[in-house]
């Protein structure tokens, strides 16, 4: 017989054939599945790959349409799995009649154990059969090895959390997003998405953007002394900011003139400046947001990286190395890669003391490169984003940096003035790990009783400023904080907040639909866009994963949330249509249609979801105009200074707000109209040759 192992995906069960058997294996085919085939352990290694998910939740055909009268009925309602790839099902069950042992070899998280579960439950396997479980951080010779010389049992509790979160993220997401899309008569491409973890999350955007429009910017005074030795450098007033004008200038009527600083107190001291912590994803997926790419485009790049063997597994909430890790055989292969240089400096050191951070668990390590790589290799993303782990690795392991830190307390005609600096003395980690920008503010050392020389008193006002919108790193820390989503998910939340156009920017700012949404939900069903229900839900999944507590126990309890929830958003439906139908018409109202003068301009979408301007006089008028499918639309007052038709603003991440006017006709529009000629040429001849590669060739000539 033989022994069948299964991977989550195709590129990592080639990965780990190559490893097992040493490079030597044969490449076959079942229904269209790659599977490798080698001399194994005295009996014949299978290995094959899914594509993630092959079973899919979903209700019942009798909820298929979207009828807000079976709403109560859906949330009691156990939904059904299905399969995604019947394919690779058959496949499974054809290789499950020639092995006596499997081997899941998925990604070791709740997911991959749900993955590997689904597959082991749709093979028909005899009671007999042998099931194990090969637990991997990175698909490197050493690790596979190893673990598949130490297998362990699958581990179902794990499983069925990831089972418990598709039931659970199902159920909220189809009742609330359908009362929503029901209720206001937002259905097909306009449909209003809620979900779970969506909505708490798009909630605090959406409040952090009123704490910034509410702010009220109260004015300060500052009163700062320009002194001189060696070169210059300032003091600030010992009492920090004035909030009242008349006590700064007292302050500064009584130091103007003044000539000279009397050093009252000085201190100067060398400090260690510790290195950062190992990466978790979360940490991982903030700093690579610092360098602009976006938290789900990080993590595909992480994914693939790791499934090269380039990168350990990506999904981890630890920041503490585990002992066994190899560190040294990790910087000797690095030695080889574009960063050689740095990895042969750190492991020249005697001894290596890597830093640690506050979690530590024994699901997988932090992140960390497992392989080397050349730009020549990786092109683009995907070096910047295997450079920032290889650099963060490296700082863990470098020296502190050094820094000489200094302060002195002044005397400035009977003012206290107060100076601070720092300076570094040795670069230590800092020389490995660029992202961190840490800017030398020059003080001299100074001596109690020394005079120096004060070159002007000056004041400075300012106003407070609101908090900062979130950026997408900054986000899912707050969410983690919460406990919101988990490490695997947050990424993808962020990414369907983009994707349901709730909001937009870098700095994630929420379009009116997201507003409307939460604060909608905020005025009659609270418990929606808070984040205790679905912290709470979090926290017994985990319990799930522990074997603490019943998946049926959690998924009723969540039940119970979402009937209660359903019964408020009824008492309060016609509040919510109301209120949702009047923002929503405001938002996509862009002005007095100009062909017939009695009706509105608004944005529509198509059955296809292409975004489009129509006058809502229709069938009266037809007038319509193309829009552009990206960035934020909003109307524009004045009209265009060609042709006079009407206008709108376009605004679109990382570019500045374009005015177009609406009519293609327009001369300011000719590039457009030059680019949508091409567009449609090019649909004309692509039908041309689709029709002619459908005729009959004629038959060749004896």
């Amino acid at each position: 017989m033989a022994t069948l192992i299964i991977c989550e995906k195709n590129n990592a069960a080639q990965r780990v054939a190559s490893i097992l058997a040493k490079g030597k294996y044969n490449k076959t085919f079942i229904n269209r599945v790659p599977v490798f085939r080698f001399p194994w352990n005295d009996t014949e290694g299978i290995v094959m790959g899914l594509r993630g998910h092959i079973l899919n939740f979903d209700y019942p055909k009798e909820f298929k349409n979207w009828n807000i009268d079976d709403l109560e009925k859906l949330v009691e309602t156990q939904p059904i799995k299905h399969t995604t790839a019947s394919w690779i099902m058959n496949a499974l069950q054809d290789l499950a009649k020639q092995v006596d042992t499997v081997i899941v070899a998925t990604d070791f998280d709740r997911e991959g154990e749900l993955i590997g579960a689904e597959a082991i439950s749709v093979m028909n396997l005899k009671p007999d059969m042998k099931v194990l479980r090969a637990r991997f951080s990175a698909l490197t010779g050493p690790e596979i090895n190893d673990a598949f010389e130490n297998l362990i049992e699958l581990d179902h509790n794990l499983a069925k959390a990831a089972e418990a979160r598709q039931i659970v993220d199902l159920a909220w997401g189809a009742v609330l997003t359908r009362f929503m899309s029901t209720s206001t008569g937002k259905l097909g491409a306009d449909f209003l998405s809620v979900g779970r973890v969506q909505s708490p999350s798009l909630a605090l955007i959406v409040n952090r953007e009123k704490e910034i429009e509410n702010f009220d910017p109260q004015p300060f005074w500052e009163i700062l002394a320009d002194l001189e030795k060696e070169k210059h450098f300032f003091a600030k007033h010992a009492h920090g900011l004035f909030w009242k004008k008349e006590e700064a200038d007292k302050v500064f009527e009584a130091a103007k003139d003044a000539k000279i600083a009397k050093v009252l107190e000085a201190e100067s001291k060398t400090v260690p400046d510790r290195p950062p912590a190992p990466f978790n994803t979360t940490v991982f997926l903030a700093e690579a947001n610092k360098m602009g790419l976006s938290a789900s485009r990080a993590m595909s790049i992480a994914e693939r990286l790791y499934n090269d063997g380039l990168l350990s597994y990506p999904r981890t909430d630890n920041t503490v190395y585990p002992r066994t890790l190899p560190i040294r055989h990790i910087l000797e292969k690095l030695t080889k890669s574009d960063l050689g240089k740095e990895a042969a400096e750190i492991l020249a050191q005697e001894k290596l003391r890597p830093s640690r951070g506050k979690m530590q668990t024994t699901d997988h390590p932090p992140i960390h490169p497992v392989g080397a790589a050349t730009k020549d290799k990786l092109k683009g993303d995907d070096w910047r984003v295997y450079e920032l782990v290889v650099r963060r690795f490296l700082a863990t392991l470098a020296p502190d940096a050094m820094v000489q830190r200094g302060s002195a307390l002044f005397d400035i005609n009977g003012e206290k003035f107060e100076a601070t600096g720092h300076e570094t003395l040795e670069q230590g980690w800092h020389a490995y790990y660029p992202y961190f920008k840490f800017k030398d503010i020059f003080i001299p050392k100074l001596e109690k009783g020394e005079e120096i020389p004060v070159i002007k008193v000056r004041g400075r006002e300012g106003k407070t400023e609101p908090p900062r919108r979130y950026s997408q790193g900054t986000l899912i820390r707050e969410m983690e904080r919460l406990g919101l989503g988990t490490k695997s998910t947050r990424h993808e939340i962020v990414q369907k907040l983009y994707d349901r156009s709730y909001v937009q920017g870098g700095q994630m700012r929420p379009t009116t639909a997201g507003t409307v949404i939460v604060e909608t939900l905020e005025e009659n069903a609270d418990m929606i866009v808070k984040p205790d229900m679905t912290s709470q839900l979090e926290e017994d999944m985990t319990k799930i994963a522990e074997g603490k507590i019943d998946q049926k126990k959690v998924v009723k309890e969540s039940q119970e949330m979402l009937a209660s929830s359903l019964k408020v958003l009824f008492e309060h439906k016609d509040n919510i249509r109301k209120e949702v139908n009047e923002a929503l018409k405001n938002l996509n109202q862009m002005g007095q249609c100009p062909k017939c003068g009695k009706g509105n301009l608004l944005i529509r979408k198509s059955k296809r979801g292409k975004r489009f301007m129509a006058c809502d006089a229709y069938p009266d008028c037809e007038n319509t105009y193309a829009l552009p499918q990206y960035g934020a639309i909003t109307p524009h007052l004045e009209p265009c200074k060609a042709c006079d038709g009407p206008q709108v603003k376009v605004v679109m991440n990382r570019r500045k707000p374009q005015e177009m006017c609406l009519d293609i006709d327009c001369k300011s529009n000719k590039k457009r109209r030059e680019k949508y000629e091409k567009y449609k040429a090019g649909l004309t001849e692509s039908k041309t040759q689709a029709k002619k590669s459908t005729k009959k060739k004629p038959p060749a000539k004896k």
